[in-house]
């Protein structure tokens, strides 16, 4: 019996007789060219040795499977340079503008030009020696005594509710860390990144796929990143900054304190909202809102509506969608098909002149897009009075082209996102994006019948058409609404897990699926029966009041 297997490797055939580890398959002057690889469709590090038949695909910083655990890879070497010159600074990660990690520190202290150069050199050094990252498997109790040592506490309350019974730390020249992610074999594999300081902390920019490998270029964003900033406080101020302390408050205070508590928040920014809109009702006559995909926009723009008719406004909201144009008139894509994202898939003229005659005072017919024609038909008459702020929400809502008729003092501007600033530990963030992927999973199998994997096959190009058309305009909004509740992971994992371990080993949505799987499996189960009708959450998961408004 023949212990032979084949490996395909770019177009190649390698039959080989033992194990073969992936990085010797690669010529060594390419090999820091590399992050890591697909293998019969799973993920795996270039240290993983292979010993049977498979299809191996080598991925760079162009590819997006690779750029998580080339992200990952950098906050383990900025970690691991802090802890060799700064060796008692308790240092914290989170995502922030311009596609950036930030750092910062739990003892709030300011970084300096100083820092920053003894940071940046200690990095290069790191990346020049190519120092080897090797995994060592530790028991769930050796790592707590590991991180007991350390004092890395909120390293150790995670612990518990991780499934796996082991944890996989790396060594590099004597560093130890874990940062729940796969590794690059070595440290001059990161071959690009940049510093930055910004506020209090420090900016770290990597390179993305969707700039081809490239670091993007760095855009200030004041009003992200008073969000984020807000968004922290908050987290901080009621605890639920960590995973750890998310769950702890589902397991002791019980869902009914938890879900009111964070609702309550909602209904804060819904009351300080509506009462700068009615403050300004004079001027106001067009809100618009805005936002990237599941951010909540619908049920949002339908409490909104609520709070503004609480004081004594008749907001009446327009969709957007009614101003599509037919296919044959919608530009086309990069893929040769219709792009029912750009700006240009709408009647922006149509759009303009019957906002300006409705604020004028005009009776106005409004058009009502029929889905099933594929074009638009005559729909509801309207006039309104001057308590009737007229309501506008999706992608291009705060774009000025699509209501330039309209004077800026007469709109008010809303965005709405779920800033998350949630962490496993202070080292390893939750990304903002996968929290809005699992909100829309979730919804797209409630209500349009679409499995996990259509969702997952569609989303870069949502991500795309967000790059695109919305994150620029947030910098105009005189509004950000957060939208996350931190409750809500917690109820996620119950209708999104099914769903994500449907998908088969051998499509090509596992590797993102078993990704997502991972990290909802750190949250508990909730029940939902006590999230309220309204609740923005309700919009993904079903049984809103707010369903057939």
């Amino acid at each position: 019996m023949s212990n032979t297997f084949a490996l395909k490797l770019n177009g190649q055939t390698i039959e080989c007789n033992k194990k073969t580890k992936l990085l010797d398959l690669i010529n060594p002057e390419e090999r820091t060219n590399y992050i890591i690889a697909k293998v019969n469709n799973r993920l795996r590090e270039l240290t993983y040795e292979v010993y049977y038949d498979a299809e191996i695909e080598l991925l760079t910083q162009c590819d997006y499977q690779a750029i998580k655990c080339y992200e990952t890879s950098l906050r383990y070497i900025v970690a691991m340079a802090c802890d060799r010159i700064f060796p008692n600074l308790n240092i914290k990660y989170s995502y922030n503008i311009s596609r950036s990690i930030y750092l910062t520190n739990k003892d709030d202290i300011k970084f300096t030009k100083d820092h920053l150069k003894k940071l940046i050199n200690e990095i290069d050094q790191i990346i020049k020696n190519d120092y080897p990252l090797v995994k060592k498997i530790y028991t769930n109790e050796e790592a707590k005594r590991f991180y007991e040592e350390k004092g890395l506490f909120d390293k150790i309350d995670i612990l518990r509710y991780r499934p796996e019974k082991t944890v996989h730390f790396y060594e590099c020249d004597g560093y130890l860390n874990y940062m729940y992610g796969q590794m690059v074999p070595s440290t001059g594999h990161i071959k690009s990144y940049n510093l930055k300081l910004y506020s209090n902390g420090i900016l770290i920019q990597y390179p993305r796929s969707e700039t081809k490998g490239k670091i993007p270029l760095f855009k200030d964003a004041p009003v992200f990143s008073k969000t984020l900033k807000d968004s922290y406080i908050w987290a901080r101020t009621v605890s639920t900054e960590y995973v750890a302390s998310i769950n702890k408050y589902a397991e002791i205070d019980g869902p009914i304190d938890f879900i009111n508590m964070c609702e309550q928040h909602h209904n804060n920014m819904l009351s300080e909202l509506g009462n700068m809109i009615y403050n300004d009702k004079e001027n106001l006559r067009l809100i618009c809102i805005a936002g990237p995909s599941s951010s909540g926009k619908t049920t949002f723009a339908n409490r909104l509506r609520v709070e503004l008719m609480s004081l004594g406004l008749k907001p009446v909201r327009i969709s957007l969608d009614d101003y599509y144009k037919e296919k044959k008139d919608i530009p086309l894509g990069e893929d040769g098909t219709p792009d029912l994202e750009c700006l240009e898939a709408l009647d922006i003229d149509l759009i303009n002149q019957n906002l300006f005659d409705l604020i004028e005072g005009d009776e106005v017919t409004l058009p009502k897009f029929d889905f099933k024609l594929g074009k638009r038909v005559e729909g509801r008459t309207l006039h309104i009075n001057e308590n009737q702020p007229l309501i506008i929400e999706g992608i291009h809502a705060l774009n000025d082209q699509l209501t330039s008729s309209i004077a800026r003092h007469q709109k008010f501007k809303i965005f709405i996102a779920p800033q998350a600033q949630i962490n496993i530990d202070n080292q390893n963030p939750i990304s903002l994006t996968d929290l809005r992927l699992v909100r829309r999973i979730v919804r797209d199998y409630q209500f349009r019948g679409s499995s996990a994997e259509e969702t997952i096959a569609m989303w870069p190009n949502v991500r795309k058409g967000e790059f695109r058309w919305i994150y620029d305009t947030q910098e105009n909004a005189d509004y950000v609404f957060n939208s996350l509740l931190p409750y809500e992971l917690c109820i996620m994992r119950r209708y999104a897990l099914p769903l994500l371990t449907k998908i088969p080993d051998d499509s090509p949505y596992y590797i993102m699926a078993n990704r997502l799987i991972k990290f909802l499996k750190l949250f508990i189960n909730m029940e939902d029966n006590w999230v309220p009708c309204n609740s923005i959450m309700r919009e993904f998961i079903g049984g809103s009041c707010f369903q057939d408004v």
